[in-house]
């Protein structure tokens, strides 16, 4: 619901709100220009000093009048003619034609009413209040992504386009509510819808019926300062009746022709000082500084405008259009569906049409619409739910488990809970186990055991649909196919073959970076931006599975590297080791936020067997900040199978590895990675109580040694892997 409240606001009224907010940004650098061009007055300088000296340069001065920047001009009549200029406090005299701005003027025009009169006025204050609502709806939904108002500026993930716009919003929102609130009072102001709250001094009845006085003699002038002075009008020459009006900070008063006295004050009310201080918000006029700030928060308006619609449009393309989606309150079937990145919703187009082919009528929706009241003639939900980063609730199941949580008591509706994942990854479909765990506590009806879907296995999902299908006494043969992101070629520059003395062939591969275009840096699609970590998918030939590998380079190393170990039958691993230079692949880049070494400083701990050192080859290599890293390593046998055995020495020798410790299994003393952990306890221990972070990579069997070698190795700190897990200071990539 936030998201569609966030999302429309915006999209309807970004041209409204570019124009709005570019022309006050384009405002706000007039009072800063105008505070430095204009000759400041001496804070001791009174108006009736200032007054004498303009006085008598120009003997028919009418009025005077200082502006919030500081800037005073004089108005005068010399026979018969009008006459403005800007003064020199210091000495009375115009140093600049006081004619208005023409091209701030018609800013002002553009930005309060379009050129429309009032009808741009309603307008403007229409784009207001899109702004407001977009700003207060982008509040909450940081928030939610972020995991909390207490961590507004934790690091993000994901996509260029969306960080770019949660990293603009979160500076500048609040001058955004600032100025659609001040943007609103204004034009509420200019409509009269706000009460007057206040009224100038009575003018006085009664005068002196003299003139002439000399104004050095004005006590009121002598006592006030320039610095508070609004605007200081001369009485009619010769008319014994007039008076002058002095209007200050303070308020308004008359002041008698002839003897000088106070006829009259009135003081500014709070109402009005309210108004005031709200049009220097807005406007800056009288802070500047504040002003242009103000002016370079609104900026960024134009700039979240482009980058969402970048992430609107980058959705819309990973959604697939589901035909017959019945609404909520009139289907039979509810399939709630938690993606990040669109593929899950393939699964659930399939599952919606296959349902309705069998007579069902089935409504799907996010699992951030999850609202049960509205679910009168359902017979059964089902979730299709993806799990982002570790173990985190995606992008369209935002809310879900709190709403969950909310509610007195469960649906009385069977549940179906199917996870999609990658079992390569130690959170495997972690946020539907979540899910299904919350369903459970709150005694919801099971329809089926949770199950799950591995890489998107349109096997697993068929043999889902066919227990499913059982529960509901219908046949359902889900036959689906994975639509995969859009793939890149790659191109193979270089190959380092290893392992065939030990019959275990591998190769480190290195392909070309491939060429980006506009929109996927934009985006941070394709191979636009890539860290070691992240995870390539390599398409085979003769088949629509893709394989993942860890890659071994970051896009600002200028390649894409892989380490791959060719298997028995292996259909991706045997063409890939079959390459030579010059030979393509079909490629597509899949993040993998949860196995990061982050930006700290503390030690990292890199644990490796295998092809597993691919990416910890990568994390050494970008190691410019010369960050303490200790890698162990295990392979068969140095002389066959030592991953990298050329660059070690080197990256040993730059601080980017300060420490290396192999083992290998083939040796006359055979040992395991697990074994040379167990023999450097005290120093592992040690860093780990420094605050070291161990990353583990390489096969199961591996790390499941590992675990238990660092489990005998934390007991006496009081420590396990697990309690690492949960501070984020243990991490797996397995496979």
């Amino acid at each position: 619901m936030i998201r569609a409240f966030h999302r429309w606001p915006g999209l309807l009224a970004l041209a409204l709100l570019t124009v709005l907010t570019l022309s006050g940004a384009a405002l706000s650098v007039f009072p800063a220009a105008e505070r430095l061009t204009a000759p400041q007055a001496a804070t001791s300088l009174t108006v009736g000093k200032l007054a004498t000296r303009i006085q008598a340069v120009y003997p028919g001065v009418e009025q005077i009048r200082r502006a919030p920047s500081g800037r005073i001009i004089a108005y005068w009549f010399d026979q018969g003619k009008p006459g403005a200029a800007v003064i020199d406090p210091a000495t009375g005299q115009g140093v600049a034609p006081a004619d208005p701005n023409q091209t701030q003027r018609w800013l002002t025009n553009l930005h309060r009413s379009l050129f429309l009169g009032d009808g741009g006025r309603i307008a403007s204050a229409v784009g207001a209040v899109a702004m407001l609502i977009l700003s207060l709806s982008g509040m909450m939904l940081v928030a939610r992504r972020v995991g909390g108002w207490r961590h507004w500026f934790a690091r993000l993930r994901g996509p260029l386009a969306g960080r770019l716009h949660v990293e603009i919003a979160r500076i500048a929102v609040t001058g955004l509510v600032l100025s659609s609130t001040t943007a609103l009072w204004m034009t509420a102001s200019t409509f009269d819808l706000l009460p007057d709250g206040g009224a100038p001094p009575a003018f006085p009845t009664e005068v002196s019926g003299e003139t002439g006085v000399a104004l050095g003699n004005l006590a009121m002038l002598g006592d006030t300062p320039v610095t508070e002075l609004r605007e200081l009008s001369f009485p009619y020459p010769g008319d014994a009746t007039d008076v002058f009006t002095l209007k200050t900070d303070r308020g308004t008063g008359y002041l008698d022709h002839g003897t000088g006295a106070l006829l009259s004050w009135a003081d500014l009310t709070r109402w009005e000082r309210v108004s005031e201080t709200i049009y220097m918000l807005h406007t800056g006029q009288g802070a500047a500084p504040l002003g242009l700030v103000l002016g370079i928060m609104a900026l960024g308006m134009p700039a979240m405008g482009v980058t969402g619609v970048l992430i609107w449009l980058a959705g819309w393309r990973g959604r697939p259009r589901i035909r017959s989606n019945r609404p909520a309150s009139r289907a039979d079937t509810i399939l709630l569906v938690g993606s990040e990145g669109g593929s899950t919703w393939g699964f659930a187009a399939t599952l919606h049409a296959a349902l309705t082919e069998a007579g069902h009528s089935v409504h799907a929706a996010p699992m951030s619409t999850f609202a049960p009241q509205r679910y009168a003639h359902a017979g059964r939900i089902v979730v299709l739910a993806a799990t982002y980063g570790d173990g985190d609730a995606p992008a369209s199941a935002k809310g879900f488990l709190e709403r969950l949580e909310a509610l007195d008591t469960a649906p009385d509706i069977p549940l179906a809970v199917l996870g999609f994942g990658d079992r390569s990854f130690p959170a495997y479909c972690a946020f539907a186990r979540n899910v299904s765990d919350a369903a459970k506590a709150k005694n919801w009806p099971e329809l089926m055991a949770l199950e799950t879907v591995d890489r998107q296995s349109p096997q697993d999902f068929a043999r889902w649909g066919r227990s499913l299908g059982q529960a509901l006494g219908i046949d359902l043969e889900l036959a689906h196919t994975p639509v995969l992101p859009a793939t890149e070629t790659l191109t193979l520059v270089s190959r380092r073959d290893y392992g065939a003395d030990v019959q275990a062939p591998s190769a480190i591969l290195r392909f070309a970076l491939p060429r980006t275009t506009l929109w996927q840096r934009l985006t941070g699609a394709g191979f636009a931006r890539f860290n070691a970590g992240d995870l390539i998918g390599i398409v085979p030939d003769g088949s629509p599975v893709p394989r993942l590998y860890s890659l071994a380079s970051a896009c600002r190393d200028g390649f894409v590297e892989i380490v791959v170990k060719k298997h028995p039958g292996g259909l991706s691993s045997g063409q890939l080791t079959a390459q030579v230079p010059g030979g393509t692949v079909r490629a597509f880049l899949r993040r993998n936020p949860g196995f990061q070494p982050g930006r700290g400083r503390t030690p990292l701990i890199l644990i490796g067997a295998g092809t597993g050192i691919g990416p910890l080859a990568g994390f050494i290599r970008g190691n410019a900040r010369r960050r303490p890293i200790h890698l162990f390593f295990g392979m068969r046998h140095p002389d066959s199978d030592f991953f990298y055995d050329e660059e070690m020495p080197g990256w040993q020798g730059a601080g980017r590895l300060a420490r290396l410790v192999t083992a290998a299994s083939r040796e006359r003393q055979p040992r395991y990675v697990q074994d040379v952990l167990r023999n450097d306890a005290p120093e592992v221990a040690r860093l780990i109580r420094d605050g070291a972070r161990v990353m583990v990579c390489g096969g199961r069997d591996m790390a499941a040694g590992v675990a238990d070698a660092m489990a005998e190795i934390l007991a006496p700190a009081g420590l396990t892997p697990a309690t690492l897990k949960a501070e984020g200071r243990y991490v797996e990539d397995v496979y």
